[in-house]
């Protein structure tokens, strides 16, 4: 059996290709303000950045709303090099619907959760393809409940469709999840105690207006 790939490893590679005084254009797809901060704390170093923010399967609407206002916040707050901008699709939920059709029973991490990462890289990768990005990624791998091998192999096929290339990352390693707690506490990020979709929530039975978590309980 090979051994499993080392993303970081994989992205700090890639990131050696960019020539010294060049910043590309990269796009990463974001969920929530926590999950953003120490990617983009990394990341600004070498790119300017356009966070898009396109999560579908994020239930209720008023917790995708809140989400997205947190993350914007903290895009106004954040300091660091280069440019950072927001942009947003518009909230159809019925899109994840669609994709999750027939898994809805699926364990969390299961085949449902692959059906929206590809759901939302696809849409991420197309984005970027369109606006002339450089690269693209997500900050989803910085989760420990995000499975980076999926998030990775399904970039590596987009960047192939799309023509824009994919930076590999598993955000959780060096301590980069433990580094958007520490953020998280310093902004006074809402932070949520489920992944996002109403399948989630339900299987956990946490209530969506009572469903914020103290940085340091996560």
């Amino acid at each position: 059996m090979s051994a499993p790939v080392n993303w970081l490893q994989q992205m700090q590679s890639a990131l050696q290709t960019i020539p010294a005084g060049v910043r590309p254009r990269l796009l990463l797809h974001a969920c929530c303000g926590p999950c953003s901060s120490a990617v983009l704390e990394q990341l600004r170093r070498t790119f300017d950045i356009t966070v898009y923010y396109y999560n579908p399967n994020t239930w209720p609407e008023a917790e995708y709303r809140r989400r997205g206002q947190e993350l914007a916040r903290l895009l106004q707050q954040l300091p660091g090099e280069g440019t950072v901008d927001l942009a947003e699709d518009p909230y159809r939920p019925e899109e994840f619907y669609q994709a999750a059709a027939g898994l809805e029973a699926e364990p969390e991490r299961g085949s449902r959760c692959t059906a929206c990462y590809r759901l939302r890289l696809s849409r991420a990768a197309a984005y970027a393809a369109a606006h002339g990005f450089d690269w693209f990624c997500s900050t989803l791998s910085i989760s420990p409940h995000k499975d980076a091998a999926r998030l990775n192999a399904i970039g590596l096929e987009l960047e192939k469709e799309y023509g824009v290339r994919w930076l590999p990352s598993d955000f959780k390693k060096k301590e980069g999840y433990k580094r958007s707690l520490e953020l998280s506490r310093e902004y006074g990020l809402y932070r949520q105690a489920y992944c996002g979709c109403e399948f989630s929530a339900k299987a956990r039975g946490i209530d969506p207006e009572n469903a914020a978590l103290p940085p340091e309980e996560k």
